[in-house]
């Protein structure tokens, strides 16, 4: 069994539900310890975070992740223990597998291999690790690259163990992503009983032709690097339960995703716009989860793309599809993003699992990828 291997398994076998890190950072934190990093717990909230580093020259390479999972579901519809670690016909299975333990592990092996073949390398490695990635994000990352930059700490290339491969590892890059802001309409009525309408007024039949409005408008976003603007209601609320009441009230959740044109305040606007034409009595609340980022070129690109030829002979394909992540906390900084990790089909999934030996393959391109960056010349 490989290092990289038991490693995952060990990270697996540590329930570490959102916000919970269950232990994980402790274990990666003492290895990483035996490299020379120097360890730096970040505890935020109910949130534990930690930041290492080793070295303190330019350039600044990172590696970033997260330990949380999230919730395993109907434990008893999995095929074996979701935190158990077990390998079943050549698959790793358990809550985190590949979302992403698995890529934390080779992470940590990787720099092990590489530290032991140029132990003076051409600059830094750090690690950011969280236990916030998967809940509300708001103790995590975001909080880490606030102390980092109020101290002058700056991170030129990041490389985020998100599990972005589809069919096979390494095919795919994410090198960016699109922005999300979430709105919630609280549209006001006047509650009745549903055989005098006349002495109420119904939230949903006045907000019912907005919401068609909203639905059918092209939103637009014509940057041929990420797909373009996406628009979705998630939850629609409205009554007391019972059938003869006309509701006093309706809460609508809707969702953008964005590219960097058209932005977060000209989606607003229109928005805004398309409610008030409505003419219903209403309040929206936004949420702004993360502006938009890409890495169009650079070293650490070069390097990934390199890595991935060299190893495995994929030349990826560049997306920014998918939902978010913590990069979007770490390239406003002016760091170079990419992310790069084990397949995505069963990830939150029951059942989640991971080929055991891609766990190896991702730690020798993460391997290989810091030979490139750091590696003495």
């Amino acid at each position: 069994m490989s290092v990289a291997l038991e490693l995952a398994q060990a990270l697996i076998r540590r329930p570490s539900i959102t916000p919970q890190d269950g232990g994980c950072q402790e274990l990666l934190g003492q290895r990483l310890a035996r490299l020379g990093f120097l360890l730096e717990p970040m505890r935020f909230g109910a949130v534990d975070n930690l930041w290492a580093r080793r070295g303190a020259d330019g350039p600044l390479f990172v590696f970033a992740g997260h330990t949380d999972v999230v919730p395993v579901g109907d434990a008893g519809a999995w095929c074996c223990d979701p935190f158990g670690a077990e390998i079943r016909d050549g698959l790793l299975y358990g809550r985190g597998a590949a979302d992403m333990k698995g890529a934390l592990a080779a992470m940590v092996v990787a720099c092990e291999r590489f530290l032991a073949a140029c132990p003076h390398p051409a600059g830094s490695i750090g690690f950011l690790l969280t236990s916030d990635e998967e809940g509300d994000a708001i103790d995590g990352t975001v909080r880490v690259m606030e102390t980092l930059t109020a101290r002058g700490e700056s991170i030129d290339c990041c490389l985020i163990g998100e599990p972005s491969s589809d069919q096979r590892l390494g095919d795919t890059l994410r090198i960016g992503r699109r922005g999300s802001l979430s709105a919630r309409l609280r549209v006001h009525g006047v509650q009745g009983h549903v055989a005098y309408p006349e002495k109420a007024l119904n939230p949903v039949h006045a907000f019912a032709p907005t919401l068609a409005a909203l639905c059918s408008e092209d939103w637009g976003g014509d940057d041929p690097a990420f797909p373009p603007v996406s628009f979705q209601i998630s939850n629609v609320h409205a009554g007391t339960g019972a059938g003869n009441v006309i509701p006093g009230e309706l809460l609508v959740d809707c969702n953008f995703r964005f590219p960097p044109q058209p932005g977060a305040a000209a989606l607003k606007a229109r928005f805004e716009g398309i409610v008030a034409r409505g003419g219903a009595r209403c309040e929206v609340h936004w949420t702004l989860g993360g502006e938009p980022f890409i890495t169009r070129g650079g070293r650490l690109l070069e390097a990934t793309q390199a890595a991935l030829g060299q190893v495995l002979g994929v030349e990826p394909t560049l997306s920014t599809g998918g939902g978010t992540s913590d990069g979007r906390f770490i390239a406003p900084s002016g760091a170079e993003v990419i992310e790069l990790g084990l397949r995505n089909a069963s990830i939150h999934k029951v059942d989640e699992c991971t080929p055991v030996t891609e766990i190896d393959q991702l730690a020798d391109v993460y391997e290989a990828v810091l030979h490139r960056l750091l590696g003495k010349r």
